[in-house]
């Protein structure tokens, strides 16, 4: 087997190759122009196992060594650079340490999501990035709104809104901003419309998803994204893991027997965190539970945290769903039923409490 660690970048790579074998060592450099890469990795005898750090444009390059059968891992960028303590940096050192951690199995690997996954989470993104690109031009229209004396709230969306909108006497160059922006708004409504009935069928058609939609408050773009950005759930060991890498647990800087609590520490998926907390929203509105335990934090922490700590258990109850393949009426019955049993309610994780005291 030849091993291979290969640090990549836009337009070229730095590999350093061994063969465990006869000891050879390569260092090479390969420029990523026309079919040199697929040469060179075609060239080689199997088995070949490559290992990179994680990169936003390694993609392309996964799929070419899927493509080709070779084995490839994909390393934590942080632990990999914590593992070489030098300050001297560059690509053939990168590349030696990549292979360096293979040859000693401390590479750090991690979960890759499937080609079928990173084309759903695709289409969650363009949806949300037209939602946002709305919500900046209604925030424009309604400052227009308003420096013109039209209060009309949340009935400025409506026919007659924009009727009102339209009908107000502004300057010639304001006048056609304003004409300009609504016809914006309307075409991004239009296509943010049909991007949700795409997500809505394929939520449909993954039954992960459909299971998640069962839950209160939550619709099939909160219960498509979690589904498709935490992947395989049996890879968290419990809620608090689930939560960490959504990045909704608190920055911490504790030494010495004094703990130090910060803000949240947003390490993880920004998208998946916005939508928890939006469906958290809807979701005390009608699970009682929930209301229950929104009404209590409120009291105890304010708006802010309480929005925060509804996401975070509405997170792991979604987790829970996906992990156990089951529905929320299920999920209820087993909380009541711990409940009644008097159950370890110590050792459960966070987010199975029974429901009648979540």
């Amino acid at each position: 087997m030849r091993i291979i660690g290969v640090d990549l970048h836009a337009r070229q790579q730095t590999i350093a190759m061994l063969d465990p074998e006869t000891g050879e060592l390569v260092e090479k450099t390969l420029k990523h122009e026309g079919e040199t890469v697929r040469e060179f990795y075609s060239a080689l005898p199997h088995p070949v196992l490559v290992g990179i750090e994680a990169t936003g444009s390694m993609y392309w390059f996964l799929e070419l060594l899927e493509e080709l059968g070779i084995e490839r891992q994909v390393g934590h960028p942080t632990e990999i650079r914590a593992a070489e303590p030098r300050k001297q940096k560059h690509d053939r050192r990168d590349a030696a340490l990549l292979l360096k951690l293979q040859v000693e199995n401390r590479f750090p690997s991690i979960w890759m999501p499937s080609a079928e996954l990173r084309d759903l989470r695709a289409l969650l993104r363009h949806r949300h990035q037209w939602v946002r690109m709305r919500t900046r031009v209604q925030n424009t229209l309604q400052a227009i709104a308003l420096s013109h004396g039209l209060r009309r709230g949340q009935s400025l969306w409506s026919q007659a809104g924009q009727q009102a909108i339209a009908s107000l006497p502004l300057a010639p160059h304001a006048a056609h901003r304003r004409t300009e922006l609504q016809a914006l708004y309307c075409k991004l409504g239009k296509q943010i419309d049909e991007l949700g009935e795409r997500v809505m069928e394929q939520a449909l058609q993954r039954p992960g998803a459909k299971l998640l939609m069962t839950h209160p408050g939550v619709g099939p773009v909160t219960a498509l994204a979690t589904d498709v950005f935490l992947g395989d759930p049996a890879r968290f060991d419990d809620g608090k893991a689930v939560v960490s890498y959504v990045g909704m647990i608190p920055s911490e800087y504790s030494s010495g027997g004094r703990q130090r609590l910060g803000g949240l520490s947003k390490q993880g998926n920004p998208l998946l965190r916005f939508l928890w907390c939006e469906a958290g929203i809807h979701a005390v509105r009608r699970d009682p539970e929930l209301k229950r335990f929104y009404r209590r934090k409120l009291q105890q922490k304010g708006l802010g945290k309480t929005r925060v700590a509804v996401a975070r258990k509405l997170g792991i109850r979604l987790w829970i769903m996906l992990r156990d393949q089951i529905d929320y009426q299920e999920f209820c019955r087993r909380g009541q039923m711990r409940q009644k049993s008097g159950g370890a309610r110590a050792g459960m994780p966070e987010g199975v409490h029974s429901p009648a005291r979540s």
